[in-house]
């Protein structure tokens, strides 16, 4: 594909790319769809599909490595060559060694040739250490109302304790600038829970955002490539908001919203039991002020709620 540049094209593809991207494709038989969703190229998914059997395994790399050694290897007399020079000469350099195996031993090979051998044999090994995986700076806004996190999590089967096999989802939205949240239970995890959600914040918060950043549930997009325009998109575009898609299957694209979650699970649902869906939208109301007041060290030690006031103190004196 045009589209993928020559440096995505050959990248090194995780083991749940490979599989969701085949799943994706046997469901939809969109490969341009399904190329640009996962960064892939045609090759590469045309390759995994013909490996995969349903399982993950069935996509595990196998070794490269010949069965057989190639017609033009090195013999054992020449490798044995190598391990006596080096043997008598530990600190010998590949140039001297080079040249004393092509006069004295009569070695026809090229010097490339030698040093990669040596390098599988476990000499001229590469000592430098190479730098961890950095993630790239994020801008986060300095004011409020510029970008909202969205994202929806499952609240944990043993806080409810009512006789139906009833579940429960929690709807989160935050404020980067301030990281101020809203939270609302919803009793399903679509598209109209997220409509009613949205518009509830936007209440809440008493302004819209420019932009929502979400994953790439059902409840926010369509999941397989169509003409139909989905009914948070339709919200968004009535309101004058951008709806932004993060990058599938990597959640830390929506790190603030999801740490928020990892937060709620200590603080609040660690220790929940409820017993119906107004017992849960009562405490979830009461959790939602306490956590807007605690105070966090990404602001400085000041509360979310501190942070909007500031937040807006400054707008004003700006104008």
């Amino acid at each position: 594909m045009n589209s993928i540049s020559h440096s995505l094209r050959y990248l090194p593809h995780d083991l749940n790319t490979k599989f969701y991207a085949v799943k994706l494709y046997r469901l939809t038989h969109s490969v341009n769809h399904v190329c640009r969703r996962y960064h892939i190229s045609k090759s590469s998914l045309m390759r995994w599909n013909k490996k995969f059997d349903g399982s993950k395994e069935s996509l595990i790399d196998k070794s490269h490595r010949p069965n057989t050694p190639h017609p033009n290897a090195h013999t054992e007399q020449e490798l044995k060559w190598i391990k006596d020079y080096t043997r008598r000469n530990p600190h010998i350099s590949l140039c001297e060694l080079y040249g004393k195996l092509r006069t004295e031993k009569g070695y026809s090979r090229h010097a490339c040739s030698l040093f990669r051998v040596m390098r599988k044999m476990g000499f001229y090994v590469n000592q430098e250490k190479h730098k961890k995986y950095t993630p790239k700076h994020y801008n986060t806004p300095k004011q409020l109302g510029i970008k909202w996190q969205l994202d929806v999590k499952y609240v944990p089967t043993k806080c409810y304790s009512g006789i139906d096999n009833q579940k429960f989802y929690q709807y989160t939205i935050i404020d980067e600038a301030s990281r101020e949240r809203f939270i609302y239970p919803y009793k399903e995890q679509s598209s109209y829970s997220t409509i009613d959600f949205v518009k509830r914040a936007i209440t809440y918060f008493g302004y819209k955002p420019q932009i929502i950043q979400t994953d790439n549930g059902s409840e926010f997009t369509y999941i397989v490539k169509t003409d139909r325009i989905h009914p948070f998109d339709i919200l968004c575009n009535s309101l004058n908001i951008q709806h932004k898609l993060i990058k599938p299957r990597t959640p830390r694209h929506n790190g603030k919203v999801e740490r928020s979650h990892r937060n709620d699970q200590q603080r609040f649902y660690q220790f929940l039991k409820f017993y119906s869906y107004e017992d849960l939208l009562k405490q979830m109301k009461a959790y939602l002020k306490r956590s807007n007041n605690i105070p966090m060290q990404v602001l400085g030690w000041i509360s979310p709620l501190e942070k909007r006031h500031l937040l807006e103190a400054n707008a004003s004196t700006a104008e």
